[in-house]
This record gives structure tokens, C-alpha cells and sequence, in this order.
């Protein structure tokens, strides 16, 4: 048992190592390349006032500090959050195809997104939250609507059942976003374009909100890690338990829902990174969710990272959609576990 926990932990210090190098790349490699020693040297001069080397120009400081750290922390923290929704959504409805993606959280939240975007408006005292909310009000009343729809069908909630629905309404929110955006064309390009996924232009105002979210929410499920374990063993086993799962699943959905809501409102809409990571740290960690959850949040943001990095270099100068880079890697994943679960 110690040998396991040692092993274990040893894998995390790994995992963190990964985390940083992902970090340090999506901050060094550009147009303007710049070295690790660079990347401390300028941290150092922005946050203690050092001096800098020779050889590193304000141009240098400026973007580093300016363009890519907030974008690159802006995706670390929307590849967790959307990871730990993965995580949490495949554990309370034990369906390992379930993701806030497929379920139409990410739809829902986008559908807010884009009446607000079109209709400017803003909340009288916290403007800065009116796309967060509206993004957390329009998922969370999707995924509900597709689990009540679900269960007309089929009461046995098969794992087909959940998805096909999810999917099915995502396609109509889908239709009406673009629907709002026929009818609103001076918004289109931006609407089209922000539903591809992108964090071009992130800023550090962006990156505070949206750790402002997404940490204590990561940090709340992560609360209910105990609870997750039991209920994967099915709820009448998890309420003999002492789980009193209706009202578990509840906080679990609406937490997830917030934060897919949050995530997809300030960046758009990006999928399967809450389907691969939960997958990927059951893998190597194992099912615990007091391993599994932190481990898929730091895997989910080291791959958004890397992810970004290859969607604004691969072509560049041209700079693809970061949700077109994840389908590429995600579409056959979905497919390989999909097929997995009928063999």
C-alpha cells in the first residue's frame, strides 16, 4: 500500500513537471522565441522589479507579459475546469460517454453567450458576470432539460440514451444560435468565430474571473470526492452508504454546469477535453476520485495549453480555432470508447 501511494505520488510530481513545461511552451515558442531563463528573467523584472538582462527588449516583455501568460493561464484554468466537469458528469450519471460537451452544457452556455453578445446587455451592478451567468442559467437548464428527456424514453437511462439526446440537443441549440446569427448579421463573424473556441486577445482581467470561478469550484467538487466514489457502485448501493444522492447529484450538476458555463462563455465553445481527461487520469491514477479529480484538471489544462500552442503555430501566421484542434484529437477518442464500451 505504500509502495502504491509512493508510486502514485511520484506520477503527480510528473504530471506537475508536464504541467509547467506546457506552461513554459505556451509562453516561449512564437513568433518571437524566447527561452525558459528568459520567461524567469522577465517574471522577475514584472512582479519584483528586477533589472533585466541584456539581450531581452521591452518588445520581449511586452508580449510575454501582455499576449501570451493571460492566454496561456486562461487556458490552463478553462482545460481544468471543463476536465473536472468531464470527471464529475461521467461519475453521477456512471456513463463514461457523458461530458458537459455531450450533454449540451457547452451548447446551452453558448446560446446564452450569444444573447448576450447580440442584445449588449449587462447586469446593473456586475456587468462583468453577466456572460458567466448567462452561460451557468442557459448549460444548466440544458443538461436538465436532456436528462428529463432521457428519462421519458428510457427509464433505465442507458448510456446510448443519454447521449444520443445530448446530442440531438445540442444540434437544436446549435440551430438557434446560428439562427441568431442570420438574424443578426453585424454579429456574425464574431459569433461564428467564437463558437470555433479561441483565446486570442485574453486578457489578465479575464484570466482573475475566470480563476475566480473556476479555482473554488474545482475545490468544491473536489469536496465530494468521497461521495462520487460510492455512487459509482450505483445509487442504491451509495444511499445504503449514507449518500443522499438526489441531493448529491444536484450540487454536483449545477457546480459542473457552472463552470462548463463560465469556461465556454470566455472562450468559447471547445469539446472533448471533458471527455479524454477523466479517461486519461482513471487510467494512470485509478478510479479514487480524490486522485482522479485534481489529476484530470491538471491534465485537462496542460493538453488545453498545448492544444492552443498548436493551433496558433501550425499555421501561422494564420491561427486556427483551439475547438478544431481538440476535435481532431477528440472525435476519435469519443469513437475508440464508444466502441470500447459495446465490445
Amino acid at each position: 500500500m505504500h509502495m502504491r501511494s509512493w508510486t502514485k505520488k511520484r506520477r503527480l510530481i510528473i504530471l506537475i513537471f508536464i504541467c509547467l513545461a506546457a506552461l513554459t511552451a505556451g509562453a516561449g515558442v512564437g513568433s518571437v522565441q524566447m527561452s525558459p531563463g528568459d520567461i524567469l528573467a522577465i517574471l522577475g523584472h514584472q512582479l519584483f522589479a528586477r533589472p533585466l538582462p541584456e539581450g531581452i527588449s521591452q518588445n520581449q516583455v511586452s508580449i510575454l507579459w501582455t499576449l501570451r501568460l493571460p492566454r496561456c493561464l486562461c487556458a490552463f484554468l478553462v482545460g481544468g475546469a471543463l476536465a473536472a466537469s468531464g470527471t464529475v458528469m461521467q461519475s453521477v450519471l456512471r456513463n463514461p460517454l457523458a461530458s458537459s460537451y455531450t450533454l449540451g452544457v457547452s451548447s446551452g452556455a453558448s446560446l446564452g453567450a450569444a444573447l448576450v453578445i447580440v442584445s449588449g446587455f449587462l447586469l446593473p451592478v456586475a456587468g462583468f458576470l453577466t456572460l458567466p451567468l448567462a452561460g451557468f442559467i442557459f448549460g444548466l437548464g440544458t443538461v436538465f432539460a436532456v436528462i428529463a428527456f432521457a428519462s421519458r424514453m428510457d427509464r433505465g437511462l442507458q448510456n446510448q440514451t443519454i447521449i444520443l439526446t445530448g446530442m440531438v440537443f445540442s444540434l437544436f441549440v446549435n440551430a438557434l444560435i446560428t439562427l441568431v446569427s442570420v438574424l443578426e448579421q453585424n454579429y456574425m463573424q464574431q459569433l461564428l468565430l467564437w463558437q470555433m473556441g479561441s483565446f486570442s486577445g485574453r486578457s489578465w482581467e479575464q484570466a482573475g474571473i475566470l480563476a475566480a470561478v473556476l479555482i473554488p469550484g474545482t475545490l468544491y467538487l473536489c469536496h465530494f470526492s468521497r461521495q462520487m466514489d460510492m455512487m459509482t457502485f450505483g445509487e442504491e448501493a451509495a444511499q445504503t452508504m449514507g449518500v443522499d444522492t438526489k441531493r448529491v447529484k444536484l450540487k454536483l450538476i449545477v457546480a459542473a454546469s457552472l463552470l462548463t458555463g463560465t469556461a465556454v462563455c470566455f472562450t468559447g465553445t471547445i469539446g472533448f477535453i471533458d471527455l479524454i481527461a477523466p479517461h486519461v487520469a482513471r487510467k494512470v491514477f485509478g478510479p479514487a476520485h480524490r486522485y482522479a479529480l485534481p489529476v484530470s484538471v491538471l491534465f485537462g489544462g496542460a493538453f488545453m495549453v498545448l492544444a492552443d500552442l498548436a493551433a496558433r503555430t501550425v499555421l501561422a501566421p494564420t491561427e486556427l480555432p483551439v475547438g478544431a484542434v481538440t476535435a481532431l484529437i477528440g472525435a476519435p477518442f469519443f469513437a475508440w470508447v464508444y466502441f470500447k464500451e459495446k465490445a
